[in-house]
Parts: C-alpha cells; structure tokens; sequence
C-alpha cells in the first residue's frame, strides 16, 4: 500500500487562560493536547480519528493542515514535512472544519475562482471543475447569491468545493456532517464514498459512530490525546458493534470518568 501520510510522535500543548482553567475545573496552567501520536495513512482511504470532544483530533488535524505547529514530533503528506515543507503540503491537502468562515458578501462563485486563484489552478481547468462540483452540490443555481444569506447546508457545500477546487490527493476533514441536516449530511458522505473511489485520500475526525462504521477503513481511537487504539474498523467491530467497542476502550482507560 502506498503512504500518503506517516505522522510521527506529534505533540502540542496550550496555556491554559485562567477563564479555561475554570471551565475544565483545573488548576493545571498548561493542557498536552496531543501527546506521541503516530499513524500512517494510505492512498485511497478513509482514515477516522474517532474520540470524545476534547480528546485533541482537531489540535491534531490543525497540525497536520500545518496551521498550527507541534511542539516535537513531525509528520509526511506525499513525502513534505508539515514543519519544512509547508507550502508543499498545503498545494496538496484539502482542509475542511466548522472553523472556515467564508466572507459572506462574497458569492459562490467569487470564491470557487479566488481560492483557484490561490492555488494556481489553470483557468480552464478551474472553469470545469466549478461546473461539475456546482452541479454535483446544487451550487449551480445559487452561484451569485451572497455567501451569507445562503442556508447553513448550502455553506457547508461552499466550503467544501472551495477545499477541494484544486484536487487534492489528500483530503482531511473535522467533523465534515456536524450540524448538517440529514439531507445535506448524506450529500457529503456519498461525496466522501466517490473521493476514496477515485483513490483519495481522507482523514477526518468524529464523535459519531455510524459515521465511521458507513465510511471508514480503519480507525484510530484518541483519548486524552494519546492513540489508544488503531485498527481495521472489521477489526475493531469483529466482536462488538464500534460504540460498545469504544466505551470498553474508554472505560479501560480513564475507570468511567465522563
């Protein structure tokens, strides 16, 4: 199988303001996030993070989509460092998460072409992937209405042509259906089906169980920011379904605290 990404002992830790450490209930001033972690993912699959809120997938996306640096550890997209090789990796990746705002004066179309822009993408080619990817998502009919004054579904959608205007091999998402109507949400996972056909490769991270069992090839399971378990999802499920799997998992680890 061919790599297309190798993440190595990638660690990330943050101060803790005083109005953080109150919500977490701690007096600890600084939070490891993600501590060692380590996974390889393949050409042409969909690779799950799956644990609790907290438990460091989007720090470890982020890290990964190079917007935030590790404090140690590294990790390879196509061979690039996400540390020495920024730029190199981010030609490559698509990075979708709730944390994209899009401008909301802008239109559909305004933003499909200056992202392509961004990327450098021929203009020929840009043109013909906006008129399938807009007619793929039902962007079409809504190219010069305002970002802002579309529904949340059609912003996802936005967001996630935008991601992928230049055909990214690799593919990584943070919690790609939260907040999406049950429509919308099967519009994403059915594109996410077509992506790992064409021999992408994808990352995403989730709470939700039968998002991973519908789409993932193997799964790592993050607690506290350490990798706890990493396997095929036939694996994972051979003797249990994957949410019984994981609380035995959790409640191995931290004794059933919530």
């Amino acid at each position: 199988m061919q790599e297309i990404l190798v993440a190595n002992n990638l660690r990330k830790s943050f101060k803790l303001s005083a109005k953080q450490r109150k919500l977490e209930k701690t007096d600890v001033a600084v939070k490891e996030a993600v501590k060692d972690l380590s996974f390889t993912a393949y050409k042409g699959e969909i690779f799950g993070l799956l644990g609790p809120n907290g438990a460091g997938k989007t720090t470890t996306l982020r890290m990964l989509a190079t917007l935030i640096k590790p404090d140690s550890g590294d990790a390879l997209i196509e061979g690039k460092s996400i540390l020495a090789d920024c730029n190199d990796v981010r030609r490559r990746i698509g990075f979708l998460t709730s944390e994209l705002k899009l401008e909301d004066f802008f239109t559909p179309d305004y933003l499909f072409d200056f992202f392509g822009s961004l990327y450098g993408v021929d203009k020929t080619e840009l043109s013909n992937r906006k008129r399938t990817l807009f007619s793929r998502f039902g962007i079409d009919r809504f190219a010069e209405v305002k970002f802002g004054n579309l529904s949340t579904g059609m912003k996802q959608k936005v967001s996630l042509v935008v991601s992928i205007v230049h055909d990214p091999e690799l593919v990584i998402f943070d919690e790609p259906t939260n907040g999406l109507d049950v429509i919308t949400a099967k519009v994403v996972t059915d594109f996410l089906e077509e992506l790992r056909r064409d021999g992408k490769t994808i990352i995403l991270s989730t709470h939700i169980f039968s998002l991973v069992e519908k789409l993932c090839d193997r799964v790592g399971i993050i607690i506290d920011g350490r990798m706890i378990k990493l396997d095929t999802l036939e694996n994972l499920t051979r003797d249990a379904n994957l949410e019984e799997t994981f609380f035995a998992i959790y409640n191995e680890v931290t004794g059933g605290r919530l």
